[in-house]
């Protein structure tokens, strides 16, 4: 795995692709039907696997929060499948499993700022590397993330088609830390539930959303 300097130098000139990763407006919508019904139960949403359609499949592993890197990864690969092998998005189907420590990427930033969460989990900023509040995942260009790694925000992602999963075992540490506020467990865990980035689809496990992406033709990628 590249070191932080390392990824920022050398990940620029595929990741310049990223701004071509957009799709047409009426592409959007049917890329990703799953956005508009973020979790709020606990049923399991496998549907996922269906819209893992193009040719280049990869699951990008995100364990640790590093900055939110490993998320920037999966969006890095995507550009450099474009720019060198003129891969159409069509053809790119990244997979993004947030699990263990990085289960806090897939929290809204609203979760984060109720609980404190960049302090608690000693959070960096991607870029400068400073203690950061924000949730890196979510950093754009509206939080000054230049081009092109404003592109590489979980929300940008997601709105491509990108499937993101999240860990259910992880959330449990989410749910914990409610419950210590003095939060019942059932209302801790809809808080939590609810508090997911949209169009995060919660998973039993991140073991069991990675191995289920494997199983539908992508590659692993341990990406944190």
């Amino acid at each position: 795995m590249p070191t932080r300097r390392e990824f920022l130098h050398h990940g620029t000139t595929g990741a310049a692709a990223l701004s071509t990763l957009a799709l047409p407006l009426d592409l959007l919508h049917a890329a990703r039907p799953d956005v508009a019904s973020t979790a709020t139960s606990d049923a399991w949403d496998v549907r996922w696997p269906a819209r893992l359609t193009g040719r280049h499949k990869a699951v990008f592993d995100v364990a640790e929060i590093e900055s939110g890197y490993g998320v920037w990864r999966a969006s890095a690969w995507a550009g450099q499948y474009r720019d060198v092998l003129k891969a159409t998005t069509a053809q790119i189907s990244p997979v993004i499993v947030l699990r263990h420590n990085a289960i806090v990427l897939a929290m809204q930033q609203s979760f984060w700022d109720k609980y404190s969460l960049g302090k608690s989990k000693s959070v960096t900023h991607p870029l400068t590397q400073q203690p950061t509040e924000s949730n890196p995942a979510l950093l754009d260009e509206t939080t000054g993330i230049p081009a092109p790694f404003s592109g590489s925000a979980l929300h940008k992602q997601i709105a491509r088609g990108v499937v993101a999963l999240a860990c259910d075992l992880a959330l449990q540490d989410m749910i914990d830390m409610v419950v210590a506020t003095g939060t019942a467990e059932a209302a801790a865990r809809k808080e939590c539930i609810a508090a997911l980035v949209p169009g995060v689809i919660l998973q039993p496990s991140g073991v069991f959303a990675a191995v289920l992406a494997q199983e539908a033709g992508c590659a692993y990628v341990r990406s944190s």
